[in-house]
């Protein structure tokens, strides 16, 4: 009965006495004032209480924060509460088990939201999608449907709800739309929820041309994960599993960031353009002395991760770890593990409300992937793993991996899938900003390798070899101090060089930009491990001694794929030799990357799988291509800007103030000053000279800024002793 008691849903009222008593009471349907709660509060309120005949007089602490959780989601409760069970059982099928769309419950659904809807103080309504930009987009209507009488027709029905229209055309496509054939569509994702923010509902939709084209980051994903259960499910029956219905994919995102002052963001031209410094002075303190990563929140930083902690909780987004990270004024903000799709809708709705809620503390949030040469970057750790309907995890080795055919059989699909695609899964964290992030002793390198841990890694040799495996019993910390508790050891170390690293019952992928939607990442990792499994599958259907079967598969896998595990430092200079040796791509350039998109062996797997057509694959090369060098060319045009207004005139008044100073330092008769000076003067006047010659150059070539003329700056300036500009 405790246990159950703690899960029920509460919603604790205030009380004037010191001593509260325990109350379960129902809070009224998301009808929560939450703004008259924020206003009339200080701080976060705590209660005292107790629970007669369960604990005792023990006391416990509610929150009411925590009573807002989902208060503005159209989530299971909602709709329990508000849907005949019939249309709720349909809409948890096809979530749950992936049963196909039922449209005989659109009506009936759009009714119960939009009534819920306009309770929370909605009067409009978005189809929401991620287009190729990687960012939220979608138009605002409102409920009204006309007038009469001079009152308004209120009206969204199962159509409004469940398809949208767009024009294609204005987004990019790689040619997929035109001007002339521009129309598209927004359809309903029923397996994501609703919800409400600020005035607006917002319906988390697919985003398609008209031809049937994916123009979006969601629907790769949502086609994806059918093709994972499809091959996982075969998989599981195979090996004698009759009860799961579904397997699905689930992602946790840990999104790193920035904070800087806004005052001192509007007088920068290039972080309000680009998001990034394009030029400046290095600090006399950086990171160098490692005390900010961990360490003690600033207050005003704090205040600014409650308030968003808030606002996300309300749309139950469940935001749970917070800290420093590395660089000054970075910080990491982690969720809890959803199915894949909705953490990519989690993750794009945290990047938006971390721009709108550092705003409202004068702050801007940088989302950048190198928004500060010298510190560390920011990217966004995606842990992904295989969970089926019942809970079990695919990926859990549990105490004995060696006796577990789901475990190794999902663990070998893995190691073949990165190994045989490590190509798509570089193209999946390519970004213009992720090119001074990867490999700079702050993030993985471009080279994708395994990190498996020695346990693991010596059971698969092991079992490859037919050998007997001896295992190691796993030891307990030794502090020294006896009254530490005693800690038992994990399998293996932590390897934060890695770019694909097993974490326990999970894979980390660290590589992925911080700017970046994980929906790529997540659509590439769920497609290359449905087309091993399919593989898996075909052996295990066929077999007569499924467990020699599976010896067999992972004596394939040790041996033709083994050369992707690798446990070592993946910053050092030796990796990358020992990777060449290997035969392991290392592709250091988003646009090498980008014809990931177009190779052979590629296109036909997302073919086989239904994740992207090859038209598909085609149009995705030409945005990523064109995308990378539209960033280029605004960097170029932004710091030749920047360079005409600033730097050359700050330079120019730099002369003439030198030039001055030896006019009256001759006159004076010191002659020792004056040659100095004059030696200052003339290598000022070199540099100066120096940055016009290659702006004009730039000029005719912006690209060239890049590849030439910062890095001719910042040597010019870091040998010379004029330090003004």
């Amino acid at each position: 009965m405790f246990p159950q008691a703690l899960r029920t849903r509460c919603f604790f009222r205030s009380f004037s006495h010191r001593r509260a008593t325990f109350c379960l009471v129902r809070p009224p349907p998301r009808m929560v004032k939450y703004r008259a709660y924020r206003k009339n509060r200080t701080r976060p309120r705590r209660e005292s209480f107790s629970l007669p005949g369960l604990i005792g007089e023990e006391p416990f602490l509610a929150n009411e924060l925590f009573g807002l959780f989902g208060s503005h989601l159209f989530d299971d409760r909602v709709m329990r509460e508000r849907l005949p069970l019939s249309v709720y059982e349909s809409l948890r099928e096809i979530r749950d088990e992936g049963k196909p769309w039922n449209p005989e419950v659109a009506d009936i659904v759009a009714d119960a939201m939009q009534a819920w809807a306009m309770e929370q103080g909605a009067t409009h309504y978005i189809h929401w999608f991620s287009p190729m930009t990687g960012t939220g987009s979608g138009k605002h209507d409102s409920f009204i449907d006309g007038v009469k009488q001079g009152e308004p027709i209120l009206n969204f029905s199962g159509k409004m709800l469940a398809k949208g229209e767009s024009d294609a055309s204005s987004f990019p496509s790689g040619g997929l739309r035109a001007t002339f054939e521009a129309r598209g569509y927004t359809a309903w994702d029923p397996t994501s929820p609703a919800f409400v923010l600020g005035t607006t509902l917002y319906i988390p939709t697919a985003f398609c041309a008209y031809t049937g084209e994916a123009l979006d980051q969601k629907t790769p994903v949502l086609r994806s994960m059918q093709a994972l259960n499809k091959q996982a499910l075969r998989v599981l029956r195979a090996l004698g599993d009759t009860e799961t219905v579904s397997v699905q994919p689930t992602v946790g995102a840990e999104q790193e960031y920035f904070l800087v002052d806004k005052d001192l963001f509007d007088r920068r031209l290039d972080l309000k353009v680009c998001g990034h410094t394009l030029l400046g002075a290095k600090p006399p303190k950086g990171q160098e002395l490692e005390d900010h990563y961990y360490g003690s929140i600033n207050e005003r930083v704090r205040e600014f991760m409650r308030e968003l902690d808030e606002e996300l909780w309300r749309l139950g987004v469940p935001a749970k770890t917070e800290h420093n990270e590395v660089a000054p004024g970075q910080y990491e903000l982690a969720s809890v593990f959803a199915t894949a799709n909705i953490a990519c809708d989690h993750n794009q709705i945290m990047m938006e409300l971390m721009r709108k809620v550092a705003l409202r503390h004068n702050f801007a949030c940088l989302l950048h992937e190198k928004p500060f040469a010298g510190v560390n970057g920011s990217g966004k750790h995606n842990n992904w793993s295989i969970v089926t309907n019942t809970g079990k995890n695919l990926l859990n080795p549990t105490d004995k991996p060696e006796e577990n055919p789901v475990f190794l059989v999902t663990l070998c699909a893995v190691l073949t899938a990165v190994d045989k695609y490590a190509d798509l899964l570089r193209l999946s964290a390519s970004c213009p900003g992720n090119e001074e992030r990867l490999g700079g002793n702050e993030a993985p390198p471009a080279v994708v390798s395994i990190f498996l841990g020695n346990a693991l890694t010596h059971m698969l040799q092991e079992l490859a070899e037919g050998h007997a495996l001896q295992k190691e019993e796993r030891g307990a910390l030794l502090t020294g101090v006896k009254s530490l508790p005693l800690l038992k050891l994990d399998d293996s170390d932590r390897n934060r060089t890695s770019p694909f690293a097993f974490t326990g019952n999970k894979f980390e992928f660290r590589m992925v930009g911080a700017s970046q939607s994980i929906g790529l990442a997540n659509a590439v990792t769920n497609a290359i491990v449905a087309d091993v499994l399919h593989d898996f599958a075909d052996k295990l259907e066929g077999a007569d001694d499924v467990s020699a079967v599976v010896r067999e598969i992972v004596a394939e896998t040790w041996h033709a794929h083994g050369r992707i595990i690798f446990n070592g430092n993946n910053y050092s200079a030796e990796w990358a030799a020992e990777a060449a040796r290997r035969g392991l791509p290392n592709i250091q350039s988003m646009v090498d990357a980008a014809g990931g998109f177009i190779a052979e062996k590629n296109v036909a797997m997302f073919e086989r799988t239904k994740v992207f057509t090859a038209a598909e694959c085609r149009s995705r090369y030409e945005i990523t291509l064109e995308t990378y060098a539209k960033h280029i060319h605004i960097d170029a045009s932004t710091m030749l800007e920047m360079a005409g207004r600033s730097l050359l005139p700050a330079s120019y008044e730099y002369l003439s103030r030198v030039s001055r100073a030896e006019y009256y330092a001759e006159r004076n008769g010191c002659a020792c000053a004056s040659a100095t000076r004059r030696c200052v003067f003339s290598e000022a006047l070199s540099v100066a000279g120096s940055f016009a010659s290659w702006l004009r150059a730039a000029a005719l070539s912006p690209a060239a800024i890049s590849t030439s003329v910062r890095p001719r700056m910042a040597s010019a300036l870091a040998g010379s002793r004029v330090r003004t500009f």
